[in-house]
C-alpha cells in the first residue's frame, strides 16, 4: 500500500524535532552536525535568532495578501538586492525552479519583443540542474529527473560545461540565451572558470543573447562573496536565486536588468504565494546577516579552513577520494567509493552531508559555522574513514 506521503524520496529514518546553530536534535536523542544545511538552503544555521525574531514579528501582523496588492517587504527586499547587485528588478517565487521558469520566460520574452520570435532556444550545460519542472529539468541534465516524464520539454541545446567552443557552435538562429550556473551543485561541485565565464558574457553580448546565470545554490554568500558571479568579474542580464536567501523559507527570486525584463509586462507572469509577508521578512533577515559587516570574510575564511581540511583528506585516503572541488563554502570531495555509501555511514556518525553527481560527497554547511565546527566534522569523516579502510 502507498503510504499518505508520497514516496518520491529514500528518506532517512529520522525526525528533527529542534535545531540550533550547525546543529539538530532527533526525536530519539540523537545530536547531528549538519553539514548539509537542507541541501545548501540554511544559510544562518537553525533558529539564528535574528532570523527567528523576524518571521514571529511578521507573523503576529500579516501572512498573505496575494500578489493583487503592493508587498512593503517585496519593495524594500527588491530595493537592497539591486543596490547588492547587477539587477534593476526581480520577481518574487517560492523556489529555484519558479526562478529558473521565469528566467526562461524572459529570455523567451526579450527575443519576442525584439521582433524575434523564433529565437526561444537556450544553450545550457552538461552536468546542470536548474529543478524539477517540465521545462527547468529538460534544461538540467540529470537523467533521474527525466525519466518516465517524456516528451521532453523542447528548446534546449546542451553542451559540455566550460567549453567555449562548444557554447559558440551552438548558437543559431533560435538561440536566445546561454544558461549556466557558475558553481553546479548537483552536477559534481564544479566551479566554472572565471576566464570563461568572461568569455560567455562576452559571446552572449556579441549575438544579443540573454546570460542567465542559475545561482540557486552558489548564491547569498554560499561562495564568499554575495553572488558567485562577482568573482569573475562579469554579471549576467538574468540571474535565479533561492535555498539561502531564505534561511530555510521558501524564497525565490529571478533578477534582471531592465533591458532583459522591459516586456514582463502584468499579466506576463505570476506566483499567489511568492514574495508574500512572511517569505520577505525572511529574505529581509537573511539580507541584515549575511551583509553585515565582517560575515563573508568571515566565510572566505572558514571556507579557506574546510578546503584545507578536505585536501587534507585526500592525501591521506587516497584510496577513498580523488580530489577536492567546490567554491567557498560548496566544498566536495570526488569519491573513488561509492558516495552515498560515504553519506550513509556519517550519518551513522552524526554528521550529515549530500551526495552530488559524478560521485561527489558534497558538503554546503550553514555559513555561521566555526574552526571547532570543521574540526568535529572531519573527526567524523576520520573515524568512517579509518573503519571503511579496516573492513575493506
Amino acid at each position: 500500500m502507498i503510504p499518505s506521503v508520497m514516496p518520491t524520496y529514500a528518506r532517512f529514518d529520522v525526525v528533527f524535532e529542534r535545531g540550533e546553530g550547525p546543529w539538530l536534535y532527533a526525536a530519539d536523542g540523537r545530536r547531528f552536525l549538519d553539514f548539509a544545511a537542507g541541501i545548501a538552503v540554511c544559510s544562518l544555521g537553525h533558529c539564528h535568532p535574528h532570523l527567528v525574531k523576524a518571521l514571529q514579528d511578521q507573523a503576529a501582523k500579516v501572512w498573505h495578501t496575494s500578489n493583487l496588492y503592493r508587498i512593503a517587504g517585496q519593495e524594500k527586499v527588491s530595493k537592497r538586492l539591486a543596490e547588492l547587485t547587477f539587477a534593476d528588478t526581480m520577481f518574487f517565487g517560492n523556489s529555484g525552479a519558479e526562478a529558473n521558469e521565469c528566467a526562461i520566460k524572459i529570455a523567451r520574452r526579450y527575443q519576442f519583443d525584439q521582433g524575434r520570435p523564433e529565437r526561444y532556444r537556450i544553450v545550457v550545460m552538461t552536468t546542470a540542474f536548474h529543478g524539477r519542472t517540465l521545462a527547468t529539468v529538460a534544461a538540467g541534465d540529470q537523467a533521474k529527473g527525466k525519466y518516465g516524464f517524456g516528451p521532453e520539454t523542447e528548446g534546449f541545446d546542451r553542451v559540455a560545461f566550460g567549453d567555449l567552443d562548444a557554447a559558440k557552435a551552438a548558437i543559431g538562429p533560435e538561440t536566445a540565451a546561454i544558461m549556466l550556473e557558475p558553481v553546479q551543485g548537483e552536477g559534481g561541485m564544479r566551479a566554472a572558470d572565471f576566464a570563461y565565464l568572461r568569455a560567455i558574457r562576452k559571446l552572449a553580448d556579441e549575438n544579443d543573447l540573454l546570460l542567465i546565470f542559475d545561482e540557486v545554490q552558489c548564491g547569498v554568500g554560499r561562495t564568499g562573496k554575495l553572488f558567485a558571479y562577482e568573482w569573475s568579474g562579469v554579471a549576467p542580464d538574468v540571474m535565479s536565486i533561492a535555498k539561502g536567501i531564505g534561511g530555510g523559507f521558501p524564497v525565490g527570486a529571478c533578477l534582471a536588468t531592465e533591458r532583459a525584463a522591459k516586456a514582463m509586462v502584468p499579466g506576463s507572469h505570476g506566483s499567489t504565494f511568492g514574495g508574500n509577508p512572511l517569505a520577505m521578512a525572511a529574505a529581509d533577515a537573511v539580507l541584515d546577516v549575511i551583509t553585515g559587516e565582517g560575515f563573508l570574510d568571515h566565510v572566505n575564511e572558514i571556507a579557506g579552513v574546510l578546503r584545507d581540511a578536505l585536501a587534507e583528506r585526500v592525501k591521506r585516503f587516497p584510496d577513498l577520494f580523488e580530489e577536492v572541488r567546490g567554491l567557498g563554502l560548496m566544498a566536495g570531495l570526488k569519491c573513488r567509493v561509492v558516495n552515498s555509501d560515504v553519506v550513509n555511514r556519517l550519518f551513522e556518525e552524526g554528521l550529515l552531508a549530500v551526495p552530488a553527481g559524478d560521485n561527489v560527497l558534497r558538503f554546503v554547511p550553514p555559513l555561521i559555522i566555526e574552526r571547532d565546527h570543521v574540526e568535529a566534522a572531519m573527526a567524523i569523516l576520520d573515524r568512517v574513514c579509518e573503519a571503511w579502510r579496516k573492513n575493506s
